[in-house]
């Protein structure tokens, strides 16, 4: 049986059911906080889900406990900070960022000599910051925010292209969902691949952008204003083994080639072939990162039809070869 399927493997299920301690983890919440980002507490309760046992418990913590209400106008219960030691504390971020109480960073600064790992989502990055937990490390945030944490911390380097960065015992990760991938990975540290394939599948999430992936993607920044034209964009990702012509996407968009070649390129400010070129460089690049298909497949099944084409592309996209990217992608996931 695949391990991807809906039950944990049998062998890595016995492999989990060892006796590992539990691992306290903390979330932190303030007024204003973005609720979304609770969202990936999710992969704790299905670790424990897949070891059929509590690997996890999670606890909702505040400078003062009690109600804690969200930037959504939900409220969430919590418990007071320095209620006992975590093993992982994790700083939640919000839509807006704003200078953290003073008791909260204090709190947070003495945070690695109680807790194995301090992380944050988003712009929680900020509050990290102001704890002096991120002088002279790596980091990243929110790519809006990246910016003005560079410029108000220069001590940091901000990694503004990255889903999530770990220096050390100290974690950070880009915005809203890319939170689950850095707990994904949390989970993998503490137990192992299986567990967070499994989890990612539960989750209906992509298994799992490692930190090095690009926050943009490609269809988001093309942006086109019509229907029209978001169509056979669409249509393209979906099908990249096609030769993709132009008469193709015009076909798809109900226009004579020459009027969608005008229009494209007015909506988006590219030609065609350089959008899809993009396109098949943002898929071929996450086949790479995974590791699991030769360079040949990659070239084949994202269009590209050839290694060596996909070589040029990737050295006008990312400066470097494909196999470049891939000795970068086992490091990472190595370290």
């Amino acid at each position: 049986m695949s391990h991807m399927s809906n039950n944990p493997p049998l062998k890595t299920l016995a492999a989990s059911r060892r006796n590992t301690p539990v691992k306290r983890i903390g979330v932190v919440v303030f007024p204003g906080f973005q609720i979304l980002d609770l969202a990936p507490i999710a992969a704790f309760e299905l670790a424990n889900a897949y070891a059929q046992r509590a690997l996890y418990t999670v606890e909702l913590v505040s400078e003062e406990g009690g109600c804690v209400r969200s930037s959504s106008g939900a409220s969430v219960h919590s418990v007071a900070l320095g209620t006992g030691r975590f093993d992982t504390l994790l700083v939640t971020g919000a839509l807006e960022v704003a200078p953290s109480t003073e008791g909260l960073t204090r709190y947070l600064g003495k945070s690695l000599k109680l807790s194995r790992r301090v992380a944050s989502i988003c712009s929680g990055a900020f509050i990290l910051a102001e704890s002096g937990l991120l002088e002279g490390r790596r980091a990243t945030t929110h790519w809006a925010f990246a910016q003005e944490l560079q410029k108000r911390y220069p001590g940091i380097t901000v990694q503004p292209d990255r889903i999530y960065v770990s220096d050390g015992p100290v974690w950070t990760s880009a915005g809203m969902t890319a939170g689950i991938d850095l707990v994904l990975a949390l989970v993998e540290e503490d137990h192992d691949a299986d567990m967070a394939r499994w989890i990612a599948k539960k989750l209906v999430v992509y298994h799992r952008r490692i930190g090095g992936q690009s926050q943009f993607s490609a269809l988001l920044e093309l942006e086109p204003s019509s229907d029209r034209i978001q169509k056979t964009l669409t249509y393209a990702r979906a099908h990249l083994r096609n030769e993709l012509s132009v008469d193709e996407l015009a076909e798809v968009a109900h226009l004579s080639p020459r009027q969608f070649s005008r229009a494209f390129k007015t909506e988006t400010g590219q030609s065609p072939a350089r959008a899809i070129e993009q396109l098949r460089v943002e898929a071929a690049r996450a086949l790479i990162d995974t590791g699991q298909q030769s360079l040949l497949a990659i070239a084949r099944d994202t269009g590209f039809g050839d290694p060596e084409r996909m070589r040029r592309a990737f050295l006008r996209a990312f400066g470097q070869p494909p196999q470049g990217l891939r000795r970068s992608a086992k490091e990472q996931m190595r370290a």
